[in-house]
């Protein structure tokens, strides 16, 4: 499965009075990169809420390596960092135009129900669990 690396252009507002990214910017990135890769994959949030599923974020890590400013583009990498079939950690790389890592971080997300209850993904939605199982084997 191929999977395109998302982009996000930087927007005016989401710099500070420097002129440089506020670093919260990035956490909504992450967002938005994750939010198409699951769209690329097939269970985009409609679908996965229909189904039933919730995914709450439960723990974020972010490290920044280089500024970005307004008019710069940002591509993000996504992979999945760890799929325990319960548990998924997904990582993002964030690169500026010249190719240089501008930020990496990663995001941890468990899987409840609509009255929140813990469920496994690998148990109660065995079709999900493949594609997480063949993206975290394939290293995406």
């Amino acid at each position: 499965m191929e999977i395109k690396d998302y982009t996000h252009y930087v927007q005016y507002y989401e710099t500070d009075k420097m002129g440089i990214t506020h670093h919260s910017n990035y956490i909504r990135w992450m967002e938005e990169a994750r939010v198409d890769f699951l769209k690329q994959i097939g269970w985009d949030y409609a679908r996965l809420e229909s189904e039933g599923i919730i995914s709450p974020v439960v723990g974020v890590n972010c490290k920044y390596k280089h500024s970005t400013t307004f008019s710069d583009t940002v591509t993000i990498h996504v992979s999945i960092e760890e799929y325990t079939g319960v548990k998924l950690k997904i990582k993002y790389q964030m690169k500026n135009e010249k190719g240089e890592s501008v930020c990496e971080g990663n995001s941890e997300h468990c899987f409840v129900s609509a009255d929140n209850k813990i469920i496994s993904i690998k148990r109660d939605y065995p079709k999900f669990h493949e594609v997480l199982e063949e993206l975290k084997l394939s290293g995406l």
